[in-house]
């Protein structure tokens, strides 16, 4: 249990893709917990949205571990979107691990080992440690060079000499060479307000000194005050990881420096599953943190999107694991009304179990309005730079109301080139969305052609 490694874990968060929602901010709820008309980016959904703002609260007074939601609703409704203005709520400090649920189909490794990963990446632990560091604003950095030891023309450097100033004063320190490489990582320079811990010389960048501000043109940094008290001092560093970065850590074997060792890694899978036995030991760890107070459980989301392509052996995983000690709040999302569960020939609503579907709470999303789409394209539009004309935002309203949100989202970007190409315009006119709209068929056009020219086609 004492090999366990808490310390230098490295993050393996998932990026988020979400050009589709980059408009979302948050869930656009006015401090009672009622919805907004048109707020954070959010528009219409208000039912579904007050019911998010609840499970909000109950993540942030953790009440709500273990339990799960599921937004169930047509495609196009805003699920995906409501989960994300969930993890915009909440913060950065809470994970949020959104997946999809074929994700689990894998030749390399079982399906439950991929939910169970998810399911680690989505509880978070937060470390605090006292510890002894040098904090303060660079005022000089410079690496001193000496030839090389081992000939040649090139330098090595031999040391790094720092200057960190604080409230109280400033200090110089020597530091060996191996920081040098910490400090280029960290991209530290003269300005920037740092700390290098004195026990493992890990360096961390805090930002920027607001000495500098307005110094540039493009703000594209983080400013901070110059630290109290003395350079050297002790203070409380709070390191925010989660359970399957701890798995990671320790589940990567010692390699040797050998050639052997270099080949035998080069030649094993890329992904290895990661045992029970590891994980248990991880646990027992991070209760004995827990009861000491030196770290804190941090529960966070697990999104599960079209969670009707799992199947059952899968569904039996998720009953197990909800009621587990160490469990997340898992939200589901479907688009399926009653449809055969996945390895069964058993029909069920939303192609889930009802054992499991019992555990749910359901929020169900409806569709959008026309004035509702209008809305939604206009953000989209400001969003990504798109002038249009109040006409022809009334046109993609009406064809939003025939096809779907999503068809006239995807209309805007050719819209636009239409109007830049044949009309030599930045604002897109009426004329362009109808000239963009006969180039291109929606689902439901498609499927009408398919079915009036049937002896057309081949395989009916």
């Amino acid at each position: 249990m004492s090999g366990i490694k808490i310390e230098e874990v490295v993050s393996t968060t998932k990026r988020e893709r979400v050009a589709a929602h980059s408009h979302v901010k948050g869930l656009g709820l006015e401090s009672d917990g009622r919805a907004k008309d048109n707020s954070s980016g959010f528009v219409g959904q208000k039912s579904a949205r007050e019911a998010a703002g609840i499970v909000v609260e109950l993540i942030r007074t953790k009440k709500m571990a273990g339990r799960a939601l599921l937004f169930a609703g047509p495609p196009g409704t805003g699920k995906t979107a409501l989960a994300l203005g969930i993890a915009k709520e909440l913060g950065p400090k809470v994970p949020f691990c959104p997946m999809v649920g074929s994700e689990v189909f894998s030749a390399e490794v079982k399906k439950t080992e991929v939910l169970m990963e998810n399911f680690r990446r989505a509880i978070g632990l937060r470390i605090k440690e006292n510890k002894e560091v040098y904090e303060g604003e660079v005022t000089e950095l410079r690496a001193e060079e000496t030839d090389n030891p081992l000939g040649g023309y090139g330098k090595s450097i031999s040391h790094v000499v720092i200057t960190l100033k604080s409230v109280k004063g400033s200090k110089q320190l020597k530091l060996d060479a191996a920081i040098y490489d910490s400090l280029e990582k960290e991209k530290v320079s003269v300005g920037d307000v740092i700390y290098i811990e004195a026990s493992s010389g890990a360096v961390k960048r805090v930002g920027r000194s607001d000495a500098f501000v307005g110094d540039h043109d493009l703000e594209a940094d983080e400013y901070v005050p110059l630290p109290k008290g003395d350079v050297h001092k002790k203070k409380e560093i709070v390191q925010d990881v989660t359970l399957h970065d701890l798995d990671i850590a320790n589940a990567k074997p010692q390699q040797g420096q050998d050639a052997m060792s270099l080949v035998n890694s080069l030649m094993k899978q890329k992904k290895t599953e990661i045992t029970e036995k590891l994980r248990q030991e991880i646990n027992k760890v991070v209760n004995k943190y827990i009861d000491q107070g030196v770290a804190e459980l941090v529960p966070g989301v697990l999104f599960i999107d079209e969670v009707h392509m799992l199947d059952i052996e899968c569904f039996t995983f998720l009953n197990k694991a909800l009621e587990s000690t160490l469990a997340p709040v898992v939200i589901f999302a479907t688009n399926r009304g009653t449809c055969r569960i996945r390895g069964t020939d058993i029909r069920a609503p939303h192609g889930v179990p009802t054992d499991l579907l019992d555990r749910l709470l359901i929020v169900r999303t409806s569709p959008y309005s026309t004035d509702d789409i209008m809305r939604i394209v206009d953000i989209r539009a400001q969003v990504e730079g798109v002038q249009i004309e109040d006409n022809a935002l009334g046109l993609l309203g009406e064809i939003g109301g025939r096809t779907s949100l999503r068809y006239v989202a995807q209309l805007l970007s050719p819209s636009l080139i239409i109007a830049q190409t044949q009309g030599g315009r930045e604002s897109i006119q009426r004329s362009d969305v109808e000239a963009v709209d006969n180039l291109f068929k929606d689902a439901k056009a498609s499927a009408q052609i398919l079915h009036a020219k049937a002896d057309e086609f081949i395989y009916q």
